[in-house]
């Protein structure tokens, strides 16, 4: 079969596979690779499909597959009523996080990849929510749970499940290697080989996995193919970046690292181009955009930055920081763009904003959001100090003026933000509790323990669809705002992923951007303060200036003439066409 590949991807997998386990092993690897290709049905016919990846259409609601529950109801199900009655128009792709069988962390402890949790549901639940939505899978590939079968493979000494994991000296100087969590680095195990320390980087019921064993990457490129085949159009790979170890070094973002995300972009490229490939790497800016490569590794990188700057500055009525930073970036390689998302299952991470705002700020930032009711997550650095990682609260409340009341204030500043994330360039996507504007669920934290829970909050559907009828409540008209803003937005070729960007500095106050497509223009501009301002449109913005009339898509409300005044609202966002 090897010689009905193309020339050029069939270079390229030969020239990965030597850079990770060396030239004797390079042609028997390469025919598994090539072995790979018609699993599940998915098959060479990729080479001659369309490849549109995104489009101004395209928008993500981040979501658990319980997050609407009903009885005994699989909650798949639920969540496709859910969708099918508020989303459609509004948001094309789903992503249900993992949804396999779990013994920790909220479902990214797998016990089984290539089955659905049956408290959750079952496959053909999920291929019936793929009928009207596109489908994002997570493929959580650093780590596989200790109730596993491998793992009690491993540990009753049965190929090839013995050899895939990592055992470690305890003595060993592992000082250099970056931890993501406040947690033990090795853990004890009793095999029947011996007692031995495993490498576990985020939980000891989360052992990592060997990867410099090539039989480690085909069982996960088998499962990227089933996932496929089961309708994921976007795969997330999880914590990709603390993948391969090498003691000595500091364990993340390792050369080998890249070359298996490459690897899975040249299988992607042949069997289904279409599907995106997205990394989860919750670092510095510079690091987490090295998943682009030169434009063959990740097609999707999370925006980082985003979601703290925005909160920051909101926060403080200033805009500058946030117009200084997306100001700086970089052209995107072809074929690639951002995940722009201000929330997910997560807290909102503050490592990207490093070299960014002072540490002095990231403090008050930190103190505010206890304030708001939130928690700060840190992690350990190798001197032996530590410092904040995460902001554990919702978005939502983040926002807010005190933890007890929502005022029309706080509405119009947690709206701003939301609208700012989906009008720069890349795929906006939302999580299901900024869209239905949820409060912190400090009851989750108590029961658990954990902070993550203060974001996790389980809906009961008829709690949900009373609080939706409420016409007056947060929820209510958060989601009937956040949706309207959406379906407008897919309706301007401005705001495809690939349109130009143009960041335009006119004061701290407000924050700027003007998109472009095919002659298809927007200028948005958003108040980042509490107070009503008026902005003359000038030299600044010198094609809106020129046409005798320009008109807000979000209001409909036109400007005529030279000169032309924006009256502003406290936070209000409007969104400019000729």
């Amino acid at each position: 079969m090897i010689k009905n590949l193309n020339i050029h991807a069939l270079k390229r997998m030969r020239n990965r596979l030597n850079r990770l386990y060396g030239p004797q092993e390079v042609e028997c690897l390469l025919e598994r690779m090539v072995a790979l290709i018609g699993r599940y049905g998915v098959g060479f016919e990729g080479y001659s499909r369309a490849t549109e990846r995104w489009n101004e259409t395209s928008s993500v609601l981040i979501t658990y597959g319980d997050m609407v529950q009903n009885g005994d109801e699989p909650p798949l199900r639920v969540l496709k009523r859910f969708a099918d009655q508020y989303l459609a128009g509004a948001i094309d792709t789903i992503h249900i996080l993992p949804f396999s069988p779990y013994s920790s962390d909220d479902g990214f402890s797998v016990i089984d990849y290539r089955q659905v949790d049956p408290n959750l549901g079952s496959w053909d639940d999920i291929q019936d929510l793929g009928q009207g939505f596109k489908l994002m899978f997570d493929l959580v590939l650093n780590h596989v749970s200790r109730k596993s079968k491998w793992f009690a493979d491993y540990v009753a000494n049965i190929a090839p499940y013995r050899d895939f994991f990592i055992e470690a000296d305890p003595e060993a100087d592992l000082s250099a290697v970056t931890r993501p969590r406040n947690l033990p680095l090795l853990t004890p195990v009793h095999t029947r080989h011996g007692d031995t320390h495993l490498w576990t980087t985020f939980s000891d019921d989360q052992i990592d996995l060997d990867f410099s064993n090539p039989d480690v990457l085909f069982e996960f490129l088998d499962i990227l193919m089933l996932y496929i085949a089961r309708g994921a159009t976007i795969v997330r790979l999880d914590a990709i970046a603390y993948l391969w170890k090498q003691i000595g070094t500091n364990c993340i973002h390792l050369t080998q690292t890249h070359e298996v995300v490459k690897l899975m972009r040249d299988l992607l490229d042949m069997v289904a181009p279409e599907v995106v490939l997205l990394t989860e790497t919750n670092v510095p800016h510079e690091e987490n955009i090295s998943y682009f490569g030169d434009g063959d590794e990740a097609h999707m990188v999370y925006q980082f930055s985003l979601p703290p700057l925005l909160l920051h500055g909101l926060m403080n009525g200033s805009a500058s920081h946030l117009t200084q930073w997306a100001s700086s970036l970089d052209e995107l390689p072809g074929n690639c763009t951002y995940f722009n998302f201000t929330a997910s299952h997560d807290g909102i991470g503050v490592r990207p904003l490093q070299g960014i705002i002072p540490d002095e700020e990231l403090d008050k930032l930190a103190a505010r959001v206890k304030e708001l009711g939130g928690h700060v997550s840190s992690k350990a650095n190798s001197d032996g100090s530590e410092s904040p990682y995460e902001l554990n609260i919702t978005y939502f409340d983040a926002l807010g003026d005190d933890p007890e009341t929502v005022t029309d204030l706080h509405l119009a500043r947690f709206l701003c933000s939301q609208t700012v994330a989906m009008e720069l360039r890349g795929v906006p996507a939302v999580y299901f509790h900024s869209l239905t504007a949820t409060r912190n669920n400090h009851a989750g934290v108590e029961e658990t323990g954990r902070a993550r829970t203060i974001n996790r909050k389980k809906w009961q559907e008829d709690e949900l669809e009373t609080t939706l009828a409420d016409t007056r409540s947060p929820t209510a008209r958060v989601m009937k705002e956040y949706l309207r803003r959406l379906q407008l937005r897919s309706q301007h070729k401005a705001f495809h992923p690939d349109a130009a960007q143009n960041i335009i500095d006119m004061g701290a106050e407000v924050f700027v951007v003007e998109r472009e497509r095919a002659g298809a223009r927007v200028v948005c501009i958003s108040n980042f303060t509490d107070q009503y301002m008026e902005l003359r449109i000038d030299g600044h913005l010198s094609e809106i200036n020129k046409a005798d009339a320009c008109s807000d898509i979000l209001t409909g409300l036109r400007y005529m003439g030279e000169g032309k005044l924006i009256a502003l609202d406290a936070y209000q966002t409007v969104w400019l066409q000729i």
